[in-house]
């Protein structure tokens, strides 16, 4: 008992030592370096994590600064729009009539806030694959990217298609990464916010052209 008490006695008396040496180490640590929207897509996306990190880049003239307190909702790829497949000239994408095909893997975003508006940056990452009859030297992706206020009653705040061409390899298999900067939308209450989310899929109709507008008869 008397060794037991003895031993305590030791330790309570190198306990100031012990948290002096635990704050000067906590005082040596440096803050870790804000990330730019590339860093984080790399190492969301698998890329090395040897790589320098590269300083954020000041926004241009005009733009706003990151926000990260802004509320950034959630992104996910929407039913039904995780792949896109092509056939040949008037075949159905199916079986041996499939030139390629397209599937999203992986999403990123990032958000900005600018008076009323937040201003989403939306990284998609995907995978194109040569099918039997044969794909294309090049391959036109088309995708959509909206903000969609779910609940009983969808509401889609805002929505954009974009498109990103695709040069094929012999392996016939080859990543491709997109990021749309533009997708705009007014800053949601607060009472709406948690509902508020990104989708993003693939979109056929985002590689027709928009119709012309007709002049106006004078």
């Amino acid at each position: 008992m008397v060794k037991q008490l003895r031993s305590l006695r030791r330790v309570l008396r190198q306990g100031p030592l012990i948290v002096l040496a635990l704050s000067v180490s906590l005082a040596t640590v440096s803050p870790a370096p804000a990330q730019s929207l590339t860093d984080r897509f790399k190492g969301l996306f698998g890329g090395k994590s040897d790589e320098p990190a590269q300083p954020k880049p000041a926004p241009a003239p005009g733009q706003p600064a990151a926000d990260d307190d802004v509320d950034c909702p959630q992104v996910t790829v929407r039913a039904g729009a995780s792949t896109y497949a092509v056939g040949a000239t008037g075949k159905p994408a199916t079986g041996n009539e499939v030139r390629f095909q397209a599937t999203i893997t992986k999403m990123a975003r990032e958000c900005f806030r600018s008076g009323g508006d937040i201003t989403a940056r939306i990284g998609i990452q995907g995978r194109v694959i040569a099918g039997p009859a044969g794909a294309p030297n090049t391959v036109d992706v088309p995708l959509r990217i909206a903000v969609v206020q779910g609940g009983v009653g969808e509401k889609v705040i805002a929505s954009k298609a974009y498109r990103t061409t695709v040069g094929m390899a012999e392996g016939g298999s080859v990543p491709f990464t997109f990021i749309a900067e533009d997708l705009a939308y007014p800053v949601p209450s607060a009472a709406v916010a948690d509902s508020y989310i990104f989708y993003v899929g693939f979109d056929p109709q985002a590689l027709t052209p928009e119709p012309k507008a007709k002049p106006k008869k004078k």
